[in-house]
């Protein structure tokens, strides 16, 4: 397994961040690979897998190069430059297209753990690499981005909060289960790829979602910025497939129930305002309820308040889980199948 060694002062340090650029990257897998998680995801893949597979065909650097840069079990890393945050997706595709061209051809290499296909023998790699990243962007990522940034947003806000409430290790351990754990001793598994151990006390360590569900990744600037690439969870990872149960929204209106079953992750009434297309009035109101009824509370993180479900309000979700649906759409939710 691969791993890395960090201080105590380095991990409290540590910070989650958007990036648009991951947000692509992860997305032109999903293109490439086709690996859907969920039905929000094979809509959106429907949608706009012609409009890529037609660019393949018109470039055929593009196809060997995406598939050199997926690799065997490593991403060519001048493709995932680890994200700095609150950069642009121009100012962060830029550094794809700096790299030396040598450098690009070297870690096309190593992903492929062998020599290159003689099509990629070229020095405009760097410069492709950045098309078809922007391609992805302004195509299939950029239309959906304010909705797939709220959904990133509240996973950061709910990981924070559970940074507060259960500590590192609980977030850590979430992260990809069965790759990303705390071994203790100052050690992170980062995934189960046998690479030698990095020393990365002192550097910026920081933790990247993206909503497509199987991707994930490590980047890195040396000694400088180590990044780790997850998927957000929960009921934010398949919001465009989440329903309420009949029963559930028989007993507290669709609205309410809406709002109790998304209260599975913590949100701020700004975020359930946005996923739910609810005013901003009925989610107070809808909370208020809520609250009393001793199915959802709240607490504070740093300048945030957060909502969440009781171990009530878990039981009466659950309990009414196994009966007929109603799509969360029909209560409003901001959400259709055009975010993964």
């Amino acid at each position: 397994m691969g791993w890395w060694q960090l201080n105590a002062d380095t991990l409290a340090g540590s910070r989650f961040v958007i990036s648009q650029l991951a947000e692509t990257f992860a997305s032109l897998r999903l293109l490439h690979v086709g690996d859907v998680a969920h039905p929000g995801e094979r809509a959106w893949l429907g949608r706009h897998l012609p409009g890529y597979r037609a660019l393949l065909a018109a470039d055929p650097v593009a196809e060997p190069l995406v598939r050199a840069g997926l690799g065997r079990e490593w991403i060519a890393d001048f493709l995932t430059p680890a994200p700095r945050g609150g950069e642009a997706f121009a100012e962060e595709v830029a550094r794809v297209r700096s790299t030396p061209p040598a450098v690009a051809r070297a870690h096309l290499r190593t992903a492929l753990a062998g020599p290159l296909p003689a099509g990629l023998e070229r020095d405009d790699l760097p410069e492709r690499a950045a098309a078809l990243l922007e391609w992805v962007w302004e195509e299939t990522v950029r239309p959906s981005w304010e909705r797939r940034r709220r959904v990133l947003e509240a996973d950061v806000v709910a990981r924070t909060a559970q940074v507060s409430r259960g500590g590192w290790v609980s977030v850590l351990d979430a992260l990809r289960p069965g790759r990303t754990r705390w071994l203790g001793e100052n050690r992170l598994q980062i995934n189960l790829h046998e690479y030698p151990p990095r020393e990365i006390s002192g550097a910026a360590l920081l933790f990247v979602p993206v909503t497509v569900q199987r991707a994930g990744w490590v980047a890195w600037d040396d000694g400088v910025r180590y990044a780790a690439v997850y998927p957000c969870a929960g009921v934010l990872a398949d919001t465009g497939a989440r329903t309420v149960p009949a029963g559930l929204g028989a007993l507290l209106g669709p609205a309410r129930a809406a709002v109790l079953v998304l209260l599975g992750s913590p949100l701020t009434t700004t975020q359930l305002t946005a996923l739910t297309g609810q005013g901003l009035g009925s989610v107070g109101r809808h909370l208020k309820v809520l609250r009393e009824a001793g199915l959802a509370e709240r607490w504070r993180t740093g300048r945030s308040v957060l909502y969440g479900r009781t171990p009530a309000g878990d039981v009466l979700v659950e309990a009414a889980g196994t009966g007929p649906d109603e799509d969360l759409r029909g209560a409003g939710l901001a959400f259709g199948h055009d975010d993964c």
